[in-house]
């Protein structure tokens, strides 16, 4: 699979890209549907975790690197999509989970962390070190930060050596949005510079070369860039392609890579199509497809009121409030406002915070609750026209009846389908 990778930055020296969406996701529903269309279109399916999610110490889902591949090829078999189809990558891979360390302390974390990566087999690694630590001051010197990115690089193709597997190929470079999207309106971008672009190859070509490590160095496939796009709390910024026009002309001067993108949620198809034809062949998403699953799962709850008015408990967006409010450290201070505003933006943001609450057993037993009373009923025709209008017209074609899981699937490969359009 790692040929997919390679063949990226070929393609468009053919004058013929290609892109290739990377699903940054730990939600079983978002990767069961991700593979499920991957299986139905026979194209591969990258999926990512981040340093965040998934480390040595389990992170915030519980899962070690081992543990998310065993899970992530469980569900992708269990969903008919074909063991070599699956691509595994790391993103942010770095000290970004320990930067209350000092710098020697945070680095040996991340370079553990990066060798559990390597040992399971993810192929595709982000190597992320721009973050400072406590004894860093407040910015990490472009010099340090490559050094540190080498120094990772080394750790994990030994550990992908250590283990009989091949070595993983890499993305450099830091210049992108805030993870999970902006706190706050944001109405224009810079695109990074073309001179900061090359900085950041010429940085990390020196550091590797001085670490012995040029062969780790030429399995680098690309570097991310910011291309003007990202989404906050309740906007989006669209790409504009005459204002990253100036980047191509990098990566004509390095044919090996391509440019990654992230924070490519909530972009229309022709922007995605614009993204690819530009040069950003990497496309990064993740809070746009669970922003489609609570949309999906908020509908299905507002039928499930209406079929079931004598129903137990309360409704899912109240069991949800109750449990962001018990647990508030994933959205507190990145909601702002008022109290009715803060409400909208825990529920509704496209930074979409409650993405990191489906998973706790409260919100399980809601959801599955819910479902389970929907797949005992027939939900009628003019409640799904009235709460998923955009699947109506399928479904009728199809002459299937609608289950909860096909609605929730539906929603998803809507986004799906945009990123593939743009492959």
């Amino acid at each position: 699979m790692s040929d997919v990778l390679m063949a990226l930055a070929e393609a468009r020296k053919a004058g013929k890209p290609k892109g290739l969406t990377s699903v940054c996701s730990a939600h079983s529903k978002v990767l069961a549907a991700a593979f499920r269309h991957g299986a139905a279109k026979s194209k591969p399916v990258l999926v990512e975790a981040t340093c965040n999610q998934v480390n040595q110490d389990g992170g915030y889902t519980g899962l070690t690197p081992a543990a998310f591949r065993a899970r992530a090829e469980a569900l992708a078999a269990e969903c008919g999509l074909p063991a070599d189809r699956l691509i595994l990558g790391g993103d942010h891979l770095g000290p970004n989970p320990w930067t209350k360390l000092s710098a020697d302390a945070a680095m040996d974390k991340a370079r553990a962390m990066v060798a559990a990566y390597a040992a399971a087999g993810f192929r595709k690694i982000h190597l992320d070190a721009s973050m400072a630590c406590a004894d860093d001051g407040e910015a990490v010197p472009e010099a340090i930060i490559a050094a540190r990115a080498a120094s990772l690089a080394g750790v994990a193709d030994e550990a992908a050596r250590a283990n009989g597997l091949p070595a993983p190929v890499y993305v450099i470079g830091t210049e992108v949005p805030p993870p999970g999207g902006a706190r706050e309106r944001i109405d224009t971008l810079t695109p990074t510079s073309a001179e900061a672009a090359e900085s950041t190859i010429t940085a990390h070509e020196a550091a590797f070369a001085k670490a012995g490590l040029r062969g780790a160095f030429e399995r680098a496939i690309g570097i991310v860039v910011q291309p003007g796009v990202e989404f906050g709390i309740e906007n989006v910024v669209a790409y504009d392609p005459a204002k990253a026009r100036h980047l191509g002309a990098v990566l004509d001067r390095h044919k090996r890579l391509v440019f990654e993108a992230h924070s490519t949620d909530y972009q229309t198809r022709a922007a995605l199509q614009a993204l690819v034809c530009d040069g950003f062949a990497l496309l990064k998403v993740g809070p746009g497809l669970t922003f489609a699953l609570r949309e999906a799962l908020y509908a299905l709850d507002a039928i499930d009121a209406i079929l079931h008015r004598d129903r137990p408990g309360a409704s899912l967006p109240d069991a949800m409030e109750a449990i962001m409010q018990a647990q508030p450290g994933y959205w507190r201070g990145h909601c702002h406002g008022d109290d009715a505003k803060q409400r909208i933006d825990r529920h509704f943001s496209y930074s979409d915070r409650i993405r990191y609450y489906w998973q706790t057993p409260a919100a399980e037993k809601a959801v599955a609750d819910m479902l389970a009373r929907l797949r005992a009923a027939t939900i009628p025709e003019t409640l799904i026209s009235q709460f998923f209008p955009a699947q109506i017209g399928a479904l009728r074609a199809a002459g299937k009846a609608a289950t909860p899981d096909t609605l929730i699937e539906g929603a998803i490969f809507a986004v799906l389908d945009d990123y593939a359009a743009a492959e």
